[in-house]
């Protein structure tokens, strides 16, 4: 069980109040499918993702980045059972989809990028600490292989 200080749940709760997820979303898995090309491989029915400006230009990848952020909203209202909350995205991603845990984190880190980018200087070391923690959290819940 994860203990959340005060300050890390309303940080983390005003990070995700103040983000435009149909911007921070696609930017974070644009990024991530950028910088680690390998991690495009599950995404084989998005169509081109040939270049930067084919994965930057294409819907499918801003629809799922979005989607991907409103999944983590799930996990801000219930940050005090991340493993329930994601059970089931856990086990379709480890066993139908067959994703390789180490993306999550990949996808993380370029989320954060972006995230930082977008708060600038309110971006401070605690708050970066705060929302990587939550994040390390749920990439721990997503990466579990239940079997």
């Amino acid at each position: 069980m994860v203990v959340w200080t005060d300050f890390e749940r309303s940080t983390i709760q005003d990070i995700f109040s103040k983000m435009d997820y149909e911007v921070v979303g696609p930017a974070a898995l644009t990024r991530c499918l950028i910088v680690y090309p390998w991690t495009q491989r599950y995404f084989g029915n998005f169509g081109n993702l040939y270049n930067a400006a084919a994965i930057m230009g294409n819907p499918m990848v801003a629809k799922h980045g979005t989607t991907i952020l409103h999944g983590l909203d799930r996990g801000v209202k219930n940050m005090d059972d991340l493993k329930t909350t994601y059970a089931e995205l856990s086990v379709l991603h480890s066993e139908k989809l067959h994703v390789d845990p180490d993306n999550f984190k990949l996808l993380s880190d370029c989320l954060t990028i972006v995230v930082a980018a977008k708060l600038g200087k309110a971006f401070t070391g605690e708050v970066q600490a705060a929302f990587q923690k939550f994040l390390a959290v749920v990439v721990s819940s997503l990466g579990r292989q239940y079997h």
